[in-house]
Formats: C-alpha cells, sequence, structure tokens
C-alpha cells in the first residue's frame, strides 16, 4: 500500500496545496536544496543502497506487518527521492502525500541510523523534507497552531505573560503548606540554576512544577526561574520546518537565562526540547557552542543523587521498566544515568523492554507526531503496535518515562492496547519518595 492509499483529511495540508502550483514547488525545492542542504543529503542520496535493513528499525514498518512503504527507505523514495529525480518538479496532490509521510508516519526517532550499514540518517531527510513543506505552507493544522503559539507568545500553548507567573505563585502557595519555607524565585540573578519547563506544564501539568520545586528546596538547589518571555523550551517550530522561528526561540530562551547570569539551564522532562536547545536551535542562530551550559533533569537528578542530596524516606515499589525518550538517549546517551537513578528510587528490579538504550523503539510521539492532533491518532495508535508488544512483555505494572511526549504516546498506547500500566516521571517517584517535613 503506498501513500495515494491511505491519505487522510487535514484542513492545513487541504488547504496548504491549494495555492500551489508545480513552477512554485519547484521553486522553493530547489531554493532548499541548493541553499540549505549541500552535501550530506547529496552523500546519502548517493551511498544509499536500497538494501532494507534500516526496515526493522521502524515501529511503523513493524506495526504494519512489513508494509515496505512504511520502512524508512521506503518512506525516502516516496518523498526525497522523488524530488531529487524530478529537479522538485512535482504536483500539489504529490505534496499533500509527502507532507502526511514525513509529519505523521515518521517520528525522527533516528533507531534507523543504527541499522543502516552505511549510517544514513533517514530522520535528516524528513527534517528536510518537512522544511520543503513548511516553506511551500503545507503542514498538519495542529502542529501549525502550535507554532504560531510560539511565533505569537514565546510558548506552545498561547500562556500569556500573567498567566505565567499567576501559575508559579499559586504552587508555591499549595507548596507551603507541605513545605513552609519553600519559594519558587523568580528572576534571581547569579543563581546555580535557572530552571526551565514546557509550556503543557503550567497549562495541564502543574504538579511537576510543585514537585521540582519541592526537590530543589529539599535538596538546597539555588535556583531561579524567570518572570518574562523564555521560560518554556519546547520547540514545535523545529518538527514543523520554520526554522526560522526555532532560531528566535533558542536565541530567547538563552538570552532570559544569560540576563539572569545563571550558571546552568536545567530543562525539565522533555526530551524535543533539549534536543532544540543543545542540537539544533543553537546551531541555527550560528553559535559554535551555546552561551550558558545545558543539562537534562536525567543528568541534574543523577548528580543530587552521587551528592547525597537527595534523601529517600521510603523505596517506589518495582519492578518497573524503563522507557529511553529518543533525544536523550540515542540523542545524548543518558541511558546509563538514567537507570542507576531509577535503580537508586525503586525498590525492586528493572526488567527491560526487548528494544532499550540507544535500540530502544520510539514512543510513537515524538518528532511533532503527536502534535499534528486527531486526524491523525489512530494512524500514530496503529503505529505504537510494536511498542505496545514489548510493553506487555515485561509484565510489569510501571513505566518510567522521563520525557512529556513520551507520557503522551506512552499514555496513549497503554489505554489502546489495554496494557494496565502507569506511567511515572522521574520527579514523580523522587516527589513520593522523598524525605519530608514532618
Amino acid at each position: 500500500m503506498g501513500i495515494q492509499d491511505r491519505l487522510i483529511e487535514d484542513a492545513g495540508l487541504r488547504e496548504g496545496v491549494k495555492r500551489l502550483t508545480e513552477d512554485k514547488i519547484e521553486q522553493v525545492v530547489q531554493a532548499v536544496l541548493k541553499g540549505e542542504t549541500g552535501a550530506r543529503l547529496a552523500a546519502y542520496n548517493e551511498i544509499c543502497m536500497r538494501c532494507g535493513l534500516c526496515s526493522e528499525a521502524c515501529h511503523f514498518y513493524l506495526s504494519h506487518d512489513g508494509d515496505p512503504s512504511y520502512s524508512p527507505v521506503g518512506k525516502v523514495q516516496q518523498t526525497m527521492a522523488v524530488l531529487l529525480k524530478k529537479k522538485g518538479r512535482v504536483s500539489p496532490d504529490f505534496i499533500y502525500g509527502m507532507a502526511q509521510i514525513a509529519y505523521t508516519e515518521c517520528n525522527l526517532c533516528r533507531r534507523c541510523v543504527h541499522f543502516c550499514p552505511v549510517g544514513i540518517d533517514t530522520g535528516y531527510i524528513m527534517s528536510t523534507v518537512r522544511r520543503i513543506c513548511h516553506k511551500l505552507g503545507v503542514t498538519p493544522q495542529y502542529i501549525q497552531d502550535t507554532a504560531h503559539s510560539h511565533s505569537a507568545t514565546f510558548n506552545q500553548m498561547w500562556v500569556k505573560d500573567d498567566e505565567w507567573i499567576d501559575t508559579l505563585q499559586w504552587q508555591e502557595d499549595e507548596a507551603r503548606d507541605e513545605f513552609p519555607g519553600l519559594r519558587i524565585p523568580l528572576d534571581k540573578e547569579g543563581a546555580d540554576i535557572y530552571y526551565s519547563v514546557i509550556a503543557p506544564e503550567p497549562k495541564f501539568r502543574t504538579q511537576l512544577i510543585y514537585q521540582a520545586a519541592a526537590i530543589f528546596t529539599a535538596a538546597g538547589v539555588d535556583w531561579t526561574m524567570p518572570s518574562e518571555p523564555g521560560w518554556d523550551n519546547s520547540d514545535m517550530c523545529m518538527f514543523t520546518g520554520d526554522f526560522e522561528m526555532m532560531g528566535r526561540l533558542k536565541r530567547r530562551h538563552f538570552e532570559s537565562a544569560q540576563k539572569l547570569k545563571v550558571k546552568r539551564i536545567v530543562m525539565g522532562e522533555c526530551g524535543h526540547a533539549f534536543r532544540s536547545v543543545y542540537d539544533m536551535g543553537n546551531r541555527w542562530v550560528a553559535w559554535k557552542m551555546y552561551p550558558v551550559p545545558v543539562i537534562h533533569s536525567i543528568e541534574f537528578f543523577w548528580e543530587l543523587m552521587k551528592q547525597g542530596k537527595i534523601k529517600l524516606a521510603k523505596k517506589y515499589p518495582g519492578p518497573v521498566t524503563v522507557h529511553d525518550p529518543c533525544n536523550v538517549v540515542r540523542g545524548r546517551g543518558h541511558h546509563e544515568k538514567l537507570r542507576e537513578l531509577v535503580r537508586f528510587l525503586i525498590d525492586g528490579d528493572i526488567v527491560e523492554m526487548a528494544s532499550n538504550r540507544e535500540h530502544a523503539i520510539c514512543c510513537t510521539a515524538g518528532g511533532g507526531v503527536i502534535n499534528c492532533g486527531p486526524p491523525f491518532k489512530n494512524v500514530r495508535l496503529a503505529g505504537s503496535k510494536a511498542k505496545a508488544e514489548e510493553l506487555k512483555a515485561t509484565g510489569v505494572k510501571t513505566i518510567v518515562a522521563p520525557c512529556h511526549n513520551c507520557h503522551g504516546g506512552l499514555e496513549d498506547t497503554v489505554h489502546r492496547y489495554k496494557l494496565g500500566m502507569d506511567i511515572k516521571f522521574l520527579g514523580d517517584i523522587i516527589y513520593e519518595c522523598m524525605e519530608k517535613p514532618s
């Protein structure tokens, strides 16, 4: 089955292609290929042997009974390979199908890189396809709305400036019942760490801000959070292909930290935001290295554990399994620190999934796929069948997943496949088990 047999109606894609002509498409494709890709894309196109060894890496392929159109090489052959062969001279209808593949049938997880005998990065190729789609104005409606929110408010949830501050004050007031001396310090200059989160936390998961404040207070951390825009470290623009806005977001994030003269940025439990800060956005704004050191919560909690600053009153009941978020494990190598921290926190064993660490199967929500919204939810969940089978085989009831998108994807998968499992952030477990004031 090819993409033309499974097209899904989406307002953003449909309205976008209505404005296109073959001349316009050719012009944009050539501008991206000649101005932004260079030797890397050309080399991948030349050295790909079409051997199909990447197929077993892709959860979409595995979950669709080996349908070759879902394989990484199959997706490239239906998109970028056609653009290169035809020099960008393709129809608007072709762009619709190409966009659906790039945005909703590839999580940019890069697991396929580990299976390719010559190391072709299909994630990079699909990101380039998305870049072309963005410049053509053809992106799924839901994720484009999120990108618009970034453009207008510097956060992905349309959170107003006063709502952000009110939320922090609310969580501070709530936490004082349990920690009388707790504060969420705003705009504190010279703090050891600047703590940044993604916009769904003040919008939907305020308990995570509460928990972080409790952990930092108990551990004696010198920390702060900014009151001005720049606090949201997420980046859907990176996934839509709007790299100009991605650069603006990362510049604002770093500049807000520089303004407060902090020593380090500690990012909340999110994978894509971490990648956008340490690997993508900083490069787009032409920084050789980011101006303020950045670490993920996995590494920071691990440091607190090694320094003896996390004191436990009890252990979390095991066994558990650990989900490895693509952007902090394949992208940053934090798999062993994650496991060392989990072993410290739980009473019991870690039961590994069949695919784990750098070879872990994606949650099937990352890469902006979950953000493409309801029109593509069934496709996404059909693609999570392989992950569901690995989760079920562990026989455990708790999944530890230190990433927001992973939580969203795993929650949907657990519900769809009736797995009956709970999903926990590291902060959930640390807060539940740490010593608290009597």
